[in-house]
């Protein structure tokens, strides 16, 4: 089964590969699709659904959309859906970091929760697959930890180097990739997401 993943993200499409090696994955830019998707929707699921609907619309070929982000309890659920946008959206306009949007994006995390006690959160993902006939299924993983002081490994992305996960006792950013793929939301939306295939 060919499936085209509604993505731009590389990181993505790499753990997406990883987990479904029994499909082959390609992404939007090779099946053809260059078009931008706004990721309008208030959930993970709207985003996904918009992703997926409009690169299955487009390539006549079954798509996953994947959004996800990370939750922080502390920060009632915040980044959530505009966790790769979180600086540039909502850091106030004297506040500076140095490095790109997944450095800025942690550094700005860890300004927001300075002094915060409660540092527990969860990865959420939420994938849709959606067939140029109309069917379309729906899946979502989460994976627990809490968010650290300082970063730790130089592996994953994001959010990663603060993550620290309950299951392996370690950050994502210090896991390698089979052991992260093991527990991660994503791997665990897409693993449903298998068995309801």
């Amino acid at each position: 089964m060919k499936l085209v993943v509604a993505t731009g993200n590389r990181h993505k499409l790499k753990e997406i590969r990883e987990i479904l090696k029994d499909f082959e994955v390609i992404s939007a830019a090779e099946a053809g699709f260059f078009g931008e998707v706004e990721e309008t929707g208030e959930t993970f699921l709207d985003n996904a659904l918009l992703k997926a609907r409009a690169v299955s619309r487009a390539t006549h070929l079954p798509a996953l959309g994947d959004d996800s982000g990370l939750c922080v309890d502390g920060l009632g659920g915040a980044p959530a859906v505009y966790s790769a946008r979180f600086s540039r959206m909502f850091a106030p306009a004297d506040w500076t970091a140095e490095g790109d949007d997944d450095a800025r994006n942690r550094a700005f995390l860890l300004y927001k929760m300075q002094g915060m006690a409660d540092r527990s959160a969860h990865f959420c993902c939420t994938l849709a697959l959606c067939f140029p006939d109309g069917r379309e299924l729906t899946a979502e993983g989460r994976t627990f930890g809490r968010i650290l002081t300082e970063e730790r490994g130089e592996g994953g992305f994001g959010y990663d180097p603060l993550f620290f996960s309950d299951d392996l006792q370690k950050t994502f950013g210090e896991a390698d990739e089979e052991e992260k793929n093991s527990v991660s939301h994503r791997g665990r939306a897409l693993r449903r997401l298998k068995e309801l295939l």
